[in-house]
């Protein structure tokens, strides 16, 4: 029997669908999975057929392939993969390749490469995006880690990969943990792009009173146009189900929503780079809000107040909406896109923006269709810190802007909470601000703490201190006016 071309660890749905996606496409793949059951179901279920070799062991797996050994790993991140390695590393030859499909931190991903480079093992973190279907139709691809590993990886990842265009969603992203950094940055975006969807959800089905089927037919014409995205799509997908009872399944779901910490690390990272991912947090903050159920309700029975009653023309509503959801969905890919050149910088990752933009546009849960303008941005100048000044992006914004502080003022109006839709509000009117008010912070820190200032008078990089308290105050109240001083 003919060596296998890949191996595959691990046959969840995203294992098995990847490894049927890669065997389609004319590589012979061996599979292995700890239980053995599984491994049974998947060859006489969804694999029978198909030609994948089943492995019952680390060790049957390893010698089943061919050199160099290129194994995925589709396993739960964290300790498992650090499980596996340690019983599969010690089974493996110089040259050999491992990837890890899952979503690990960036920071694990290094310090496995670390360790594998001692035995001259090549290690891959992979971003995958897609979901189920992805992984089994095409998904977008983010491989990162030792580069001599590509040219053996390519043409398998180019071949599984959605293809816009004709050209894979799929690119060499970069050294280190440049590649599951990226991933965990989409998967920023997107849980900033589903809170900003439930927001206008919110506003839509509180003010306007439409019914689920109406609500579906607004998304479902809104995916027609600039908002078109894969998320869009399925939320008017999502409303036209109905339960076993014939009753819209959406409003049988508990309003709590899961999170595996994709999002906290995405902030986590903002923060330590000093990027301002206002978007993002929130929309992560928004998530641990949500699950807090007993104690919305018990505040919901206590913190009441009247909602003031307005007349409202519902196309005009919805076109408010629609507006604050397109300039927002901006905001939080150009949030998401500055953290990426700021770790880009930071990490010496020479990551190519507009070429991750184009590998978001098929496959992957954000794509959106204004990457394509989010790659000729980057296109243009590869350095730009934020693509919002563009005229692309400055155009849409400008024109969805007084429609988006209309629902942002319905919402607080409404008693409804906004938090993502407001923050990129805030975050738009803060970035245009030519003058913002940190210089009065700033003197409150070298007043209380010594920790110094520049002067708007002198170059950058010079800093200054004032010794406040032995300062003549001046005349804090020249009008007279009691209260004013």
């Amino acid at each position: 029997m003919a060596a296998a071309h890949m191996g595959v660890i691990g046959l969840a749905v995203m294992g098995q669908n990847l490894a049927l996606n890669i065997q389609e496409q004319g590589f012979q793949v061996a599979v292995y999975n700890r239980t053995t059951a599984r491994t049974e179901d998947f060859i006489q279920g969804p694999a029978a057929g198909s030609g994948i070799r089943a492995c019952h062991s680390l060790e049957e797996l390893v010698a089943a392939l061919q050199r160099p050994r290129r194994i995925l790993l589709m396993v739960q991140a964290g300790k498992a993969v650090d499980g596996v390695l340690e019983q599969l590393a010690p089974l493996l030859e110089p040259g050999d390749i491992l990837i890890d499909g899952g979503n690990s931190h960036f920071r694990h991903t290094e310090r496995r490469a670390a360790i594998l480079q001692a035995s001259d093992l090549l290690w891959v973190g992979c971003g995958i995006s897609g979901g189920e279907e992805g992984a089994r139709r095409g998904p977008s691809l983010m491989p990162g880690g030792a580069a001599e590993a590509w040219p053996a990886l390519q043409p398998v990842f180019e071949a599984i990969a959605a293809k816009v265009d004709g050209q894979p969603c799929c690119r060499w992203i970069g050294p280190g943990g440049a590649g599951h950094f990226v991933k965990m940055v989409h998967n920023g975006i997107e849980y900033g792009d589903m809170q900003l969807i439930a927001e206008a959800y919110h506003l839509l089905r509180d003010v306007l009173q439409l019914n689920v089927a109406e609500l579906g037919e607004v998304f479902a014409r809104w995916n027609e146009g600039p908002l078109q995205s894969f998320l869009i799509e399925i939320t008017a997908r999502i409303m036209a189900v109905a339960d076993d009872d014939g009753l819209p399944l959406i409003d049988k779901i508990l309003d709590a929503a899961g999170a595996k910490g994709t999002g906290q690390w995405t902030v986590t990272a903002a923060l330590e780079l000093g990027v301002p991912l206002t978007l993002i947090a929130e929309a992560v903050q928004a998530r641990m809000l949500s699950a807090h159920i007993d104690s919305r309700r018990t505040a919901a029975q206590h913190l009441i107040s009247v909602r003031p009653a307005r007349v409202l023309d519902r196309r005009q509503v919805l076109a408010w909406v629609h507006d604050a959801l397109y300039a927002a969905k901006i905001v939080s890919y150009a949030q998401g896109f500055q953290l990426l050149q700021e770790a880009s910088r930071a990490y010496d990752w020479s990551l190519d923006l507009a070429g991750i933009a184009r590998i978001w546009r098929g496959g992957c849960i954000i794509r959106s269709r204004f990457l394509d303008d989010l790659a000729a941005a980057y296109d243009s100048d590869p350095q730009l810190d934020s693509p919002l000044p563009t005229p692309f992006f400055a155009e849409a914004l400008l024109q969805a802007e007084q429609g988006w502080r209309q629902a942002v003022r319905l919402g607080i109006d409404q008693h409804l909470p906004l938090p993502a839709t407001g923050a990129a509000l805030n975050f738009f009117d803060g970035y245009r601000c030519a003058r913002l008010p940190a210089n009065l912070i700033q003197a409150q820190r070298d007043y209380f703490g010594a920790h110094t200032y520049e002067r708007v008078d002198r170059p950058r990089g010079r800093f200054f201190h004032s010794d406040w308290t032995a300062q003549t105050p001046r005349n804090t109240n020249p009008t007279g006016i009691p209260g004013h001083d």
